[in-house]
């Protein structure tokens, strides 16, 4: 009985099937872009390109034509653009998205019955093939045509190729009318879609300029303070932000600014033991004083920091917060929601590790317990919190240690009320994992640029971020330190490598960031056989001459300065690397969307010695041929060049390690 019935529904489900698309001709596969079948979105920026590919094509010769039909959420704007053949069966097409939110697309394809028709005709006209038949067959086709078209003139056209197709005397004027460019034209705007194949639904998340290109300086607020020995304050900030915007940095961005736990507390050097007054590591989060929604009461109150927020907006900088989704074993959470951890069997709970690295200060919330959806809401309630208050950029700390449909579900929740929010996803972890964060919705992420050095090393990982489908969903925001990170070739460094490094950073990438005070003043000083700062501000309060002014500031507000006035460095997609014969030298060049902003990038990556060889240019990228004429305007000394060779001549010295190259096309 069971198996009739399985054979029932597999002869319901046949016909069906076949009944949808015997009459269906076309095949369209291989989408680009597109992420995992579709499953993820793919990111644009309100006014980007989206270059559409796919293979389509038909059984026998006959034409075919195809779209991309594309919507917004809102609902108010809804178009398509044709597709055009390339090569191969391979059509591709443009379209620009305007609004942030999301779009959706997908592909429509027909074997276009008019235009096989044209087409035919023609070649029998030019044959001298007698077609009074294929006449009389075109009379269904301009019908279609007079029904859609509302050109007077057009229908006047139309009507007058209706009579002649239909009147024996006029042959030759029907002939004409037949394979003429007009009605091939009309045919082209209005198509006659029978039987027609569709792909799948796609989506396109938009989200504002700022996710593709911001400028981060990192300070701890309560190291902020004009005097040795005492706590910062949020007021202490306020006096820092001109300082920050007129370095050019548009992000200004606080390690947690919550209670410090004052159990299990880290001293100075990450010692398990804290003296009286040493200050706690800021990602302890909670204490007596409060939780995730409150402020740790030396750095001020609410006010302050609302005040602090007004006053960097209105200097052109926005607040980034961290969000570290973690608690001191204080917090307020243990007591009263202690079904959100994880404790052992002796009842005593388990701190944070990995390993060899344990954070005894720090416990986890368990995402398997029996109250996810409580633990879910209250966090997503944390992140509310202060997006209402005007907090729009959010650093999140360790997010590859919660679930990633967490992510999905939060930031989604988050950029539903609040869409201008960005989130930047703090990962340094294996390559399939920060890309799962990236896919999940985060708006820039963390990379590997901190630990890449060598021309090689370099070239590999921004092909490989900028060549891939990497380009489609992952935003890199290339920072030169962190307070986690002390690379091995900053330990010791001179002032030349912090150039070459900050110089990299800033114009790989679109979204670069720096750990400001200790890479101003060059405090390079490691823990023995580790990347870590030795008197780490994790773990204490210091003091910095925030007056400080040095080639390292003036050279990071010259480049800060250009980024903002060359669309160039505004992205971080449209690169190509020159060929250099010197491994020491590494090339570059960039350009805008619409190529009206063209710049070339030298570097010399040996910060002792000068270092000199010949380049080629990437010139097909350009649409040029070897040897045509380009100037170059050297935007930091205002030298000057012409080239006219197809390779020339580059040498750099350590005491200004790069060329920022603007290129005219003569």
């Amino acid at each position: 009985m069971l198996e009739l019935q399985i054979n029932k529904k597999l002869h319901y489900f046949n016909i069906k099937f076949s009944s949808m698309i015997k009459q269906q001709r076309v095949i369209i596969e291989n989408v680009e872009p597109q992420l995992n079948c579709g499953h993820f979105f793919i990111k644009r920026i309100v006014n980007e390109n989206v270059l559409l590919t796919a293979d389509i094509f038909n059984d026998g010769h006959d034409i075919i034509q195809a779209e991309v039909e594309v919507s917004h959420e809102s609902g108010d704007e809804h178009f398509s653009i044709r597709l055009h053949h390339d090569v191969n069966d391979k059509y591709s097409g443009l379209f620009n998205v305007t609004q942030q939110g999301y779009y959706t697309y997908k592909i429509n394809a027909w074997v276009d019955h008019p235009l096989n028709w044209h087409h035919g005709i023609s070649a029998k006209i030019a044959a001298e093939t007698y077609v009074r038949g294929e006449l009389l067959e075109g009379v269904q086709y301009i019908k279609h045509l007079l029904k859609h078209n509302k050109n007077e003139d057009d229908n006047h056209f139309l009507n007058n190729v209706l009579n002649l197709f239909q009147d024996d005397s006029n042959y030759h004027d029907a002939c004409n009318a037949a394979k003429s460019e007009r009605l091939k034209q009309l045919f082209e705007k209005f198509p006659l879609k029978q039987f027609e194949s569709s792909t799948q639904i796609f989506k396109i998340y938009v989200d504002r300029e700022k996710a593709r290109f911001s400028t981060w300086y990192e300070f701890f607020p309560r190291s902020a303070s004009e005097h040795k020995g005492q706590h910062g304050t949020f007021k202490d900030c306020e006096r820092l932000l001109p300082r920050v915007a007129k370095m050019g940095f548009d992000t200004l961005y606080f390690p947690p600014i919550h209670p410090i736990g004052e159990k299990n507390r880290k001293g100075k050097n990450n010692t398990t033991n804290a003296e009286p007054g040493d200050s706690g590591v800021p990602w302890a989060i909670g204490s007596k004083h409060g939780g995730h929604k409150s402020i740790h009461p030396e750095l001020g109150n609410l006010d302050d920091f609302k005040a602090l927020i007004k006053k960097a907006e209105d200097l052109g900088v926005e607040i980034a917060m961290d969000l570290a989704f973690q608690a001191a074993p204080d917090h307020p959470y243990l007591e009263e929601h202690p079904e959100w951890f994880r404790f052992r069997p002796d009842g005593s709970i388990q701190y944070a590790e990995n390993p060899p690295k344990k954070y005894q200060d720090i416990v986890n919330f368990n995402f398997e317990c029996e109250a996810v959806d409580a633990l879910w809401d209250e966090l997503l309630s944390i992140g509310m919190y202060w997006a209402d208050l005007g907090i729009k950029v959010f650093r999140v700390d360790n997010p590859h240690t919660k679930p990633y449909r967490f992510w999905n579900w939060f930031i989604t929740q988050i950029k539903a009320k609040h869409p201008d929010t960005l989130f930047l996803s703090e990962a340094f972890s294996r390559p399939k994992v920060m890309q799962q964060l990236a896919k999940q919705g985060y708006s820039q992420s963390y990379t590997y640029f901190t630990w890449r050095v060598s021309k090689n090393e370099l070239t590999e990982y921004v092909n490989e971020l900028t060549k891939t489908n990497m380009k489609e969903y992952y935003r890199p925001n290339f920072w030169v330190n962190t307070p986690d990170i002390n690379p091995y070739h900053l330990q010791g460094a001179n002032e030349p490598m912090h150039l070459i490094r900050y110089a990299l950073a800033a114009t790989l990438s679109s979204n670069t960031g720096v750990y400001g005070p200790v890479f101003e003043q060059m405090v390079t000083e490691p823990v023995v056989g580790k990347e870590e700062y030795l008197n780490s501000e994790k773990y204490e309060i210091r003091h910095w001459n925030w007056e400080l002014e040095n080639k390292i500031t003036y050279l990071m507000t010259k480049i800060n300065s250009l980024r903002k006035d060359n669309a160039a460095l505004q992205q971080t997609n449209l690169i190509e690397f020159c060929h250099v014969e010197n491994d020491k030298l590494i090339g570059y060049v960039k350009w805008n969307q619409e190529r009206t902003n063209l710049i070339l990038i030298v570097v010399n990556l040996d910060p002792y010695y000068t270092q000199k060889g010949m380049m080629r240019i990437p010139y097909e990228s350009l649409n040029l041929h070897p040897g045509h004429h380009i100037s170059l305007l050297d935007l930091i000394t205002n030298d000057s060049y012409n080239w006219y060779d197809e390779w020339n001549y580059v040498e750099l010295n350590p005491t200004l390690p790069f060329h920022i190259l603007k290129i005219t096309i003569h």
